[in-house]
């Protein structure tokens, strides 16, 4: 039986460093923290191959002294907390006391540093753990942290780590986010001696944004300023109607503190139910303040996640304070389908394989409580068809099998709210949702043509701008083939700026950007997996049919019959592509029991 033992410190760091220090970017995170915690006025970030050979962090603050410094690296030892009650008067970004040694053990580490009132400074200089030397040097008032060679003491997490671009995207990000925090503080960014962006002191939070995110992201942003006693919100959220596919662009501090938190995401999502369509996150970058002792903030080593100890007091007056603010500048109520369309023509074009029909007389499209009209035909739909499959992804074809539906006549009566067909049948009645019905079929379409190579694009007059953050940046470069053999021309026009070039014939113009966008936000959440390309079609066929569609608000009935014609020819006319049912049948004992016979 194995004896317990004491691990060595430098194991125990070792540990440590697997819950702090995940990746480069957890690295900036830490010293940037330290930086801001000194009072530094003025930061300044450099790193080199994704962080992985060089990453280093300047600042003017307050410094330290030798023996200050030497005792920073030790495990636990901190200045910013002395005993447990510490903990609910935080003011500080850091606390642990695990940053620096756990950083120091794995990797080639050098610190340099001095205080107001010495005349030389302190530079210590550890790799992989061990002390190599201790000694004098010159340098300004500041602190200034170097580290290079990360993991090359522990390789198998080396392995772990993405490629350069990716690491380097998510250095960016971290300080970007700590920019932010701090708008008095001037950021300088470099990557592979290239100045990233270099950012003054800022007086507002507005011009931070502009400077850092660019002036498209900024102009779609209006300031919240709301107070109540103990709670405070501010800061810049999106307009009405303006939104995103994922929540990457939603940035909330708790007490200045970048943190992800599920309560007060929440909220934000609920502000803007009437403002936005389901599915779409808004823009946010705002700041909550409360007293530290009604919040825990030590709930994940890295300090990403935190507790409200009252939340459905946080929630309610975080969805408050922003519905207030919608109201006032008039925010319209967007439905909760967003407003999308189909090509003038597109309902009434039959499917191939079908004969033309004999267009019976005309027939009420609208129901109407005072007078309803007689129904004076009936409009015969088949929906036994033989019709020649499309090519399709052999995955689809094994797990999508077009059910057998024996029907021999539907009968047209008339719309509901401009979205629902409504059918008599031989069984019942049949409500079908046009634009579920829509969606199937030109999901079908979309992944036929993906499969078969067969995508034609269109140039465009007017090279499309398009804005992006550094991670979906790398993430568009890494992906920019693939688009490519989807009918998308993307070129690269300056760092994290494209220009959409060519689009599918399939997309109108007007929705390139807010397609690509979404694509990479199904990237930045694994929805596109690289390794399997058959379901990295499925799911960009997915989001296409969701913009390839465009709704008339009166189509004639022959284009509803050639509706129905065409969603039954497909191999799973039931649903749509996002499981949602594309018509629901009332037969004739449902009808009896809701009216009691």
């Amino acid at each position: 039986m194995a004896k317990v033992r004491i691990l060595p410190d430098r194991v125990a760091n070792q540990i440590a460093a697997g819950e702090v220090i995940e990746r480069p970017a957890a690295v900036v995170k830490e010293l940037v923290e330290n930086a801001l915690d000194a009072g530094a006025t003025r930061i300044e970030v450099e790193f080199r191959h994704g962080g992985r050979s060089l990453m280093r962090i300047e600042d003017n603050g307050s410094g330290m002294t030798r023996d200050d410094a030497l005792l920073a690296l030790e495990r636990h030892a901190t200045s910013k907390i002395a005993e447990a009650a510490d903990l609910d008067r935080l003011h500080t970004f850091g606390f642990r006391g695990e940053a620096l040694p756990s950083i120091a053990s794995v990797s080639r580490f050098e610190l340099q540093t001095r205080v107001t009132d010495s005349d030389v400074g302190t530079e210590i200089l550890i790799n992989g753990g061990k002390f190599v030397h201790v000694r004098d040097c010159g340098r300004p008032v500041g602190t200034r942290m170097e580290v290079t060679h990360l993991f090359n003491s522990v390789p198998a997490r080396r392995k772990f780590l993405k490629t350069d671009a990716t690491e380097a995207a998510h250095i960016v990000h971290c300080v970007r986010l700590y920019a932010l925090a701090s708008p008095q503080v001037a950021f300088t960014l470099i990557e592979d001696g290239r100045v990233i962006f270099r950012s003054p002191e800022c007086s507002t939070l507005a011009e931070r944004v502009t400077e850092i995110f660019g002036q498209q992201i900024a102009e779609s942003l209006i300031a919240i300023d709301s107070v109540e006693p103990g709670l405070k919100l501010s800061g810049l959220i999106g307009r009405p109607g303006v939104g995103r596919a994922t929540r990457h662009e939603m940035i909330v501090f708790v007490n200045g503190r970048p943190v992800d938190s599920r309560t007060l995401n929440y909220a934000l999502i609920e502000s803007y139910h009437e403002s936005l369509p389901k599915g779409r996150y808004p823009l946010a970058f705002v700041f909550f303040e409360c007293d530290p002792a009604a919040v825990d903030v030590n709930v994940h080593p890295a300090k990403r996640e935190v507790r409200f100890r009252s939340e459905p007091q946080v929630r309610s007056f975080v969805i408050r304070s922003v519905l207030q603010r919608l109201r006032e500048v008039g925010a319209p109520v967007v439905p909760v389908v967003e407003a999308q369309a189909i090509r003038p023509g597109a309902e009434a074009t039959l499917p191939s394989g079908l004969a033309p029909l004999v267009v019976p007389a005309p027939v009420p499209r609208f129901f109407a409580a005072t007078s309803p009209a007689p129904i004076r035909a009936a409009l015969v739909v088949p929906v036994a068809i033989t019709v020649p499959q499309s090519p399709v992804a052999s995955e689809l074809s094994n797990r999508d099998a077009r059910p057998e539906i024996s029907m021999t006549s539907w009968r047209f009566i008339g719309l509901a709210h401009g979205s629902y067909a409504l059918f008599e049948t031989s069984a019942g009645l049949v409500l079908l949702d046009r634009r579920a019905a829509h969606e199937r079929i030109w999901f079908d379409r979309l992944v036929a043509q993906f499969a078969s190579g067969a995508v034609t694009s269109q140039r465009l007059l007017l090279p499309i701008p398009l804005e992006l953050d550094p991670i979906a940046a790398a993430l568009l470069i890494d992906r920019t083939k693939f688009l490519g053999s989807h009918g998308f021309e993307i070129g690269e026009f300056g760092r994290n700026f494209f220009r959409i070039e060519a689009v599918p014939t399939w997309m109108e113009p007007a929705d390139a950007e807010p397609f690509v966008r979404d694509v990479l936000g199904a990237l930045r959440d694994g929805r596109l997996p690289e390794n399997n390309l058959a379901l990295a079609r499925e799911e960009l066929a997915r989001i296409a049919a969701a913009k390839a569609i465009r709704l008339p608000a009166a189509p004639a009935e022959v284009a509803l019959r050639a509706l129905v014609a065409e969603l039954f020819a497909t191999r799973t006319p039931l649903t749509s592509p996002s499981g949602r049912p594309t018509f629901i049948e009332l037969n004739h004992g449902e009808l009896a029991r809701r009216f009691q016979k």
